[in-house]
């Protein structure tokens, strides 16, 4: 006969599952798990002993509002006498006595989220099943262990921004384990129109990383439902923060749960990249933001930005823009919706720019896909290939309102970046979405995408070259040149007209104002001659017109007087924040109070008033900012130094990251990697 264990208490292990399960630094104060990989839980018998072959017990496996076998969000098993890893399963592993020692295992492609498992007539347990990326047969399996340490445990990381010419790393904390984030992770799941809608079907979604990853790219943004964070581009940030001010995911994401899931204002590409690499990596799905230089937003899918300028090389607006970079995530999956090979990372994007089927959300897409011009794949492959691809067409609008062309030879997709494994260094993945320029390959990726206008694209004209030169020392504060150059190539005398003009400029590609500007009537260059024209950038010129991304745009327009042909050079210069030097005081040890000396010499030829130091760093600050403000404003060459105190709560290498912000020199970032001892 049969008997049913009589179960009077359990305990779930948490300490050792978790710690098993990698999800530890969640806490172990309940239990946290990952799909395909057993756990133990501990059954206390009110009566009798187990015995193999004579007791059974009936386990059901439940997720979601409306749990359903079809849907996949219900499973029944019983107990087996060993486990299996390829569906969900039960073993007791412990000799016949009053304590059963019981592993389960959930099915590999479970959908993620919050479970009950009901064990018998009388035990009842609840626990979080996550993505496995250590589970070879989950969908979002990675075979390297220091990339699993880097894309799915790193807690903080590297952000590239700056220019191509000039990336500057900035510090992030994702803080992805920090107390509360993965239930305001699992809160922003439920929260999508999807499961609002049809939440047993958006349950069932859950099992695929390809959906959820989807679900993040949309709930993100705001623009369609009730999601993380507001976008703003321009320099009005009422109602809210810069999103220069962010220095981590943590304070954004308790922001959005603590106002009712009200949007946190404001974010930009890099801060909906991080928070969407947060949330993937809490949820199990290896991610890393990236960035791409010189980034084109193409609007009507035609694989073409079309500039327009004025006769002083100024840019006139338009929708179509190049950004002078842009950031998105990448997250490591199986793609078994597409044809062999289409593994590995994907692109996903959760800036609001353009809607997928109805929906303001882009990708994810195979970065082979996009390297190999294969745009009927899904999702968003034209507008992904677009940004890294895409051709510029240059056309002059003059005072008569007549247009000509202009030769210019900007290249959109320059440097493409990440935090290399293990490092604060970065790592170039341009090759991972597009082949060597000029290559066979790209030609015949460019025959796949039908991308007309490379394939025919002419020759430069090499009969005049323009190009623009900078020194090394554009630091903010300084006054500096910049430098046109002006090569004859022809075998006869040149009359030109030069126009170098340089203005503000925001990341996204908009002008500001003027920060220099002069215009040469008569520029001669005999054959095989060169000019160099300098252009003086003054601080008490361009310091009150710079936005907080510290761009310039420099712009040089030479006019052909006896072809009428016109050549452009545009090139975006970053001028450097000043360091902060951060000293730790004291031997780092987790529970132990720490100081944190921070310094900042003004480089600026006036005062710097209402100065503050702000830390954040996972582990290290109970996941809270901490700032310390000056009493007194710092004059011109003097230092701004405070001590900040925070106490570590886990040991290990951690990420410090630092941000000083006054009236005249906004949101300064600095990082300092510590090591904390037991």
């Amino acid at each position: 006969m049969i008997v049913t264990l009589d179960i009077d208490r359990w305990n779930l292990e948490c300490e050792f599952n978790n710690r098993d399960h990698r999800t530890d630094l969640n806490g172990v104060d309940r239990l946290i798990v990952r799909r395909g990989q057993p756990f133990t839980v501990s059954l206390y018998l009110r009566s009798g002993l187990y015995q193999p072959g004579v007791n059974a017990l009936d386990c059901i496996a439940e997720t979601g509002p409306q749990p359903s076998e079809q849907y996949g969000t219900r499973a029944s098993f019983g107990l087996s006498a060993n486990i299996d890893t390829s569906r969900w399963s039960a073993a007791v592993t412990s000799p016949p006595g009053n304590m059963v020692a019981l592993s389960i295992c959930s099915a590999p492609d479970a959908p993620i989220g919050r479970y009950t498992l009901t064990l018998g007539q009388s035990a009842r347990i609840e626990f979080i099943l996550l993505f496995n990326p250590w589970c070879p047969g989950d969908a979002v399996y990675m075979d390297n262990e220091q990339s699993l340490a880097e894309y799915v445990l790193s807690q903080d990381g590297i952000i590239f921004r700056g220019s191509y010419k000039y990336p500057i790393p900035t510090p992030w904390n994702f803080g992805q384990f920090e107390n509360g984030i993965l239930d305001i992770c699992l809160r922003i799941l439920d929260m999508n129109p999807k499961c609002l809608k049809n939440p047993g079907k958006d349950c069932s979604g859950r099992r695929n990383p390809i959906y959820v990853s989807r679900v993040l790219s949309a709930m993100v943004n705001c623009n369609d439902d009730k999601g993380v964070l507001l976008g703003r581009w321009t320099d009005d940030y009422d109602g809210g923060v810069s999103p220069m001010f962010w220095r981590g995911s943590v304070e954004i994401l308790r922001n959005w749960e603590t106002q009712a899931c009200q949007p946190v204002r404001y974010g930009q590409c890099w801060v909906f990249a991080a928070v969407a690499c947060s949330v993937s990596r809490a949820l199990g799905i290896p991610c890393r933001v990236v960035t791409n230089y010189l980034s084109a937003h193409d609007t009507n899918s035609n694989l073409t930005i079309e500039r327009y300028i004025d006769e002083n090389g100024d840019l006139i607006k338009s929708r179509e823009m190049i950004w002078n970079y842009h950031c998105w995530v990448e997250s490591w999956m199986t793609r078994p919706d597409l044809k062999p090979d289409f593994n590995g990372w994907q692109a996903s994007d959760p800036t609001p720019q353009e809607k997928s089927e109805g929906v303001y959300c882009c990708g994810p897409i195979p970065l082979r896909a996009i390297k190999e011009g294969e745009l009927i794949f899904k999702y968003d492959a034209p507008f992904v290939f677009a940004e890294v691809n895409a051709d510029i067409i240059t056309f002059m609008k003059k005072k008569d309102g007549s247009t000509s062309t202009v030769t210019n030879n900007t290249i959109v997709g320059q440097k493409i970046s990440t935090k290399s494994v293990g490092s604060d260094a970065r790592e170039d993945i341009t090759h991972l979405y597009k082949f060597p320029e000029g290559s066979d390959e790209e030609r015949e990726a460019f025959k796949r995408a039908n991308h007309q206008n490379k394939l025919l694209k002419q020759q430069q004209n090499q009969g005049l070259h323009l190009t623009i030169k900078v020194t090394a020392d554009m630091r903010k504060g300084c006054d500096f040149d910049v430098f046109a150059v002006v090569t004859n190539n022809t075998q006869s005398e040149k009359k030109c007209r030069l126009v170098f003009g340089s203005c503000a400029l925001s990341y996204n590609g908009f002008m500001g104002a003027n920060c220099g500007f002069k215009d040469l009537l008569n520029v001669e260059l005999q054959p095989g001659g060169e000019r160099r024209v300098p252009l003086r950038l003054n601080y008490s010129k361009y310091g009150d017109n710079l936005t907080e991304d510290n761009l310039i745009r420099l712009a040089a327009l030479l006019l052909d007087y006896s072809t009428g042909e016109a050549t452009l050079a545009v090139r975006n210069i970053v001028l450097e924040n000043p360091e902060i030097k951060i000293r730790i005081l004291g031997e780092p040890k987790e529970n132990r109070k720490l100081a944190a000396e921070l310094t900042l010499k003004n480089p600026l030829p006036e005062p710097l008033e209402n100065c503050c130091f702000s830390i954040e760093g996972a582990n290290l600050t109970g996941g809270h900012v901490i700032s310390e403000r000056l009493g007194s404003s710092v004059g011109p060459g003097e230092d701004a130094k405070v001590k900040v105190y925070f106490t570590p709560t886990h040991s290990g290498l951690r990420k410090l990251v630092v941000d000083f912000d006054s009236t005249k020199l906004c949101h300064v970032k600095g990082y300092r990697n510590v090591i904390i001892g037991k």
